[in-house]
C-alpha cells in the first residue's frame, strides 16, 4: 500500500482533505499548536484520514539552528546545552511530552525526528539516542531521519536496537535497513532543492525506489514548492498501475 500526502497544508485544510488521505504535520516542528488545536483538526478531517508529524525541533536541534529563529523561539545563553541532540535533560523530555500529547489528540500512528546535519555520528549522540528512546513510552511508529555523516551500518544498528524506521528522501539516500514500512520524505532534487518541480522520469524512479525498498506499507510525503501538485500526479499514476 502506497500513502502520498505533503508535509503541511499548501491549500486550505477543508480543500486538502478532499485531495489527500495523509499529511505530515509541520507546525509541530517550529511551534506546536494547542492541544485544543489539534483535536479540532482531528474532528474536521474524514474519519479515514491520517496525521502523521515531525516532533517538536527542541527534542532534535541545537538553539543554533536557524529554525528556532523562524519559530520566534529564543533560550538564554546559559541553557543552551539543554536543548537538542536527545540530551537527557529536563527540557528535551518536557518537549517529547509536548509532541506526545498532539499526536495523541491527531490520533497519529508515526512521529518524525528530523535531525540536522550538525547532529553528527559520534558516540555522544549515539548515547542520547538510546537513553531518549529507552525512556519514553512506545505509543508511536519512530521514524528518525538522520543527515550528515552518518553510515548506514550504523543507522541499521540504531534503527534495530531502537525499534526506529529509517526515514529517507529516496533520491539521496539509500535505506539502511528494510522494514515492513518505509516513510519516504521528498524535498526535491539538485541545485533547484526545494523549489524543484518533478517529473514523470522522476516518479518512475520513485516508484521503482518503492519497490525495491520491499515494503509492506509506503508513506511518501513531498516537501517541496510544488509539493501538492507533484503529490497529485504520483496519485495519478499509481493509480494507473
Amino acid at each position: 500500500m502506497i500513502k502520498i500526502g505533503c508535509c503541511g497544508f499548501p491549500s486550505g485544510m477543508k480543500k486538502y482533505f478532499e485531495r489527500f488521505k495523509l499529511v505530515e504535520v509541520q507546525k509541530t516542528f517550529y511551534a506546536p499548536p494547542k492541544k485544543e488545536t489539534a483535536e479540532k483538526w482531528r474532528s474536521q478531517a474524514p474519519e479515514d484520514f491520517e496525521f502523521t508529524l515531525k516532533a517538536w525541533q527542541l527534542i532534535t536541534h541545537e538553539p543554533r539552528s536557524p529554525t528556532y529563529k523562524k519559530a520566534g523561539i529564543k533560550i538564554e545563553k546559559d541553557r543552551e546545552k539543554n536543548y537538542g541532540f536527545f540530551r537527557n535533560t529536563e527540557e528535551v523530555f518536557e518537549a517529547w511530552e509536548v509532541t506526545r500529547s498532539i499526536a495523541k489528540a491527531l490520533k497519529s500512528r508515526i512521529v518524525v525526528f528530523q535531525c540536522p546535519s550538525s547532529f553528527k555520528e559520534n558516540d555522544e549522540n549515539i548515547e542520547n539516542m538510546r537513553n531518549f528512546f529507552n525512556s519514553i513510552e512506545r505509543d508511536f511508529v519512530f521514524a528518525w531521519e538522520p543527515r550528515g555523516n552518518w553510515s548506514l551500518e550504523t543507522i541499521a544498528k540504531l534503527c534495530k536496537e531502537l525499534d526506529l524506521i529509517h526515514c529517507i528522501d529516496p533520491f539521496v539516500s539509500e535505506l539502511a535497513i528494510k522494514a515492513k514500512l518505509a516513510y519516504f520524505r521528498l524535498h526535491g532534487r539538485g541545485k533547484k532543492k526545494y523549489y524543484y518541480d518533478y517529473t514523470k522520469d522522476d516518479f518512475v524512479i520513485l516508484f521503482k525506489k518503492i519497490e525495491e525498498s520491499e515494503a509492506e506499507e509506503i508513506y511518501c510525503l513531498f516537501n517541496n514548492v510544488y509539493m501538492e501538485k507533484n503529490a497529485l500526479e504520483f496519485a495519478e499514476l499509481i493509480q494507473a498501475q
